[in-house]
């Protein structure tokens, strides 16, 4: 979700400091590295499974991804990726797909066959600036653009995690293709208060059992900046929007503080947003690849409630 912008300032703290740098950069690269885990895996010998290589022009550069076409498919997805250097996932797309639901997923910009340069942490660039979001989110419409060719039929969402919570919103609000979201572990907080809460956890995993809620929101308002870009704030878009999203939380997350996030979906809700989430009491920010598949099989639930809605919407008209 985020990384280092190396500036003189940094230099010079790293200076008076090498070990809380070292251990901060060391955070962060398992942060970002936590989504990269699932690799491209073989495809699918599911005959009910039809599987096919797709490539799409996006920005300048052509991505290479993978769409997974059950035999009687409900709903289409495209999968927006978290922030490391993700290649399509295809893993998690072929085990949705056998529940009825298409999938696309592709080498996020700049990784495996796609083109383009990555921006992130293992390269020493910001991947978190508003222009960096804004290219991903044309990257993930584009997509949505190309499974319209292939699907016209059922309506298609997106699904995300961590970092796809900035970009998401960014991408619906101005696609109109776009009906419905699912968002792991996404924030609703700006970048930079994100990056506040992320520095005053610094990965550690018991942080809930030796600060409150009240510490953390304090920290989130009033701590310094340590790096000075503009802040990219997904509730600007959520505001625009009209279809239904459900978010999936960790209560133990230490990259995104949940409650603060839950609040605020709380307050869309009361101004009639189609807007739901769940917290899972005993997750952290690995909800979607969690051993417990709960919050995966929740998303599948809901996905096929609301499409069912938007299908009987659509033929009431």
């Amino acid at each position: 979700m985020t990384t280092r912008i190396h500036t003189s300032a940094d230099r010079a703290r790293a200076t008076k400091n090498s070990t809380l740098s070292l251990r901060s950069t060391v955070v962060l690269l398992l942060f970002v590295m936590l989504f990269s885990q699932i690799k491209a895996q073989p495809l699918s010998s599911n005959p009910s499974i039809k599987v096919e290589n797709v490539t799409f022009k996006s920005e300048g550069v052509i991505l290479a991804g993978t769409l997974y076409r059950p035999r009687y498919s409900h709903a289409a997805l495209v999968i927006v990726h978290g922030s490391g250097q993700e290649p399509r996932m295809s893993t998690f797309a072929q085990n949705l797909a056998k529940k009825g639901i298409t999938f696309l997923t592709y080498d996020k910009r700049g990784v495996g066959e796609s083109g383009g340069v990555y921006t992130g942490p293992e390269v020493g660039t910001n991947n978190i600036d508003s222009a960096n979001l804004n290219l991903l989110a044309r990257d993930a419409n584009t997509a949505v653009y190309k499974l319209h060719e292939l699907e016209k039929d059922i309506p298609i969402g997106l699904i995300g995690f961590s970092q796809a919570g900035w970009i998401i919103p960014i991408a619906a609000h101005k696609n109109p293709l776009i009906k419905f979201m699912v968002l792991f572990s996404c924030p609703t907080i700006t970048t930079l208060e994100q990056l506040r809460f992320q520095f005053y956890t610094n990965g550690n995993t018991a942080f809930w059992e030796h600060h409150t809620e009240a510490e953390a929101r304090e920290h989130i308002k009033n701590d310094p900046d340590r790096y000075q870009f503009t802040a990219t704030d997904p509730k600007i878009s959520l505001r625009t929007l009209s279809i239904p999203g459900i978010w999936l939380f960790g209560e133990k997350d230490i990259q995104i503080p949940v409650k603060l996030c839950i609040e605020q979906l709380n307050t869309f809700k009361a101004q009639g947003k189609p807007f739901e989430y769940t917290l899972f009491s005993t997750l952290g920010h690995n909800t979607a690849f969690d051993r417990d598949s709960t919050p995966v099989d929740i998303a599948i639930q809901w996905i096929q409630h609301k499409v069912s809605n938007i299908k009987k919407s659509t033929v009431s008209r």
